[in-house]
């Protein structure tokens, strides 16, 4: 029976730190609780805790703009239920911390995929090597560098050794190899550098002879443009 006791009356002051660290707790208990942590270091720590969780939420709820709906339930969860019994508070508690989180979480992510990548496109013409080939690309900036999406018709495909390459080019004529096919439908290419500084897309014919240098055999050539 003892311990049922310490274990409400542990929960009970769990409840109570996280409304004062949130600025909920009535005023008359404030002051109590406020006396108990500046003569406790045990609680001063926990009160420390509870301060750093609720800087945290309310940090991530305003780094985004969530719909006006999200923004009251935050601050609905925020705000301890007092009426729920003690042995289930502590576990209320850590739910509403983590769904908290998750719901900033999604705001971020819905929010974010409404802006509009930085992108850019070519359009492909055929050179003598490739009479009648075309080829549309459009470029895509990401985290993870730019990825070039190419869809060529024209182009018989290439194997036993024989591929497809595509390249960048600046206006110094320096090339970067943004990767390799043997067929041109849907392609998905990579490259670290930006279109920005690398204007010109070129596909050329390789082989794979340990000559990692383009052979100029072109197919393929078009102008960056940023795109729409």
């Amino acid at each position: 029976m003892r311990r049922r006791r310490e274990e409400e009356d542990r929960a009970q002051e769990v409840v109570e730190l996280a409304a004062l660290a949130d600025g909920s707790l009535e005023p008359e208990q404030r002051l109590a609780l406020e006396a108990r942590v500046a003569a406790s270091s045990e609680l001063a720590g926990r009160l420390a805790e509870q301060q750093r969780a609720v800087a945290l939420t309310r940090s991530a709820a305003e780094g985004v703009e969530a719909p006006a709906a999200l923004r009251a339930r935050i601050e609905a969860q925020q705000r301890p239920r007092r009426r729920t019994p003690p042995r289930r508070l502590v576990l209320a508690g850590a739910a509403t911390t983590a769904a908290l989180v998750g719901a900033v979480a999604v705001a971020v992510s819905v929010l974010g995929s409404g802006t509009s990548a930085e992108s850019f496109h070519a359009a492909l013409a055929s050179t003598n090597l490739s009479p009648g080939a075309t080829g549309e690309a459009t470029l895509t900036k990401t985290s993870s560098g730019w990825r070039i999406e190419l869809d060529a018709t024209g182009l018989p495909r290439l194997d036993a050794g024989r591929f497809y390459e595509a390249w960048l080019r600046n206006a110094a004529g320096v090339l970067v190899p943004v990767g390799t096919f043997n067929e041109g439908r849907r392609v998905t290419l990579w490259a670290g550098v930006s279109p920005k500084d690398f204007t010109t897309l070129t596909v050329t014919r390789e082989r794979a002879d340990g000559d990692q240098t383009s052979s100029g055999e072109k197919v393929l050539v078009g102008r960056v443009v940023i795109g729409d």
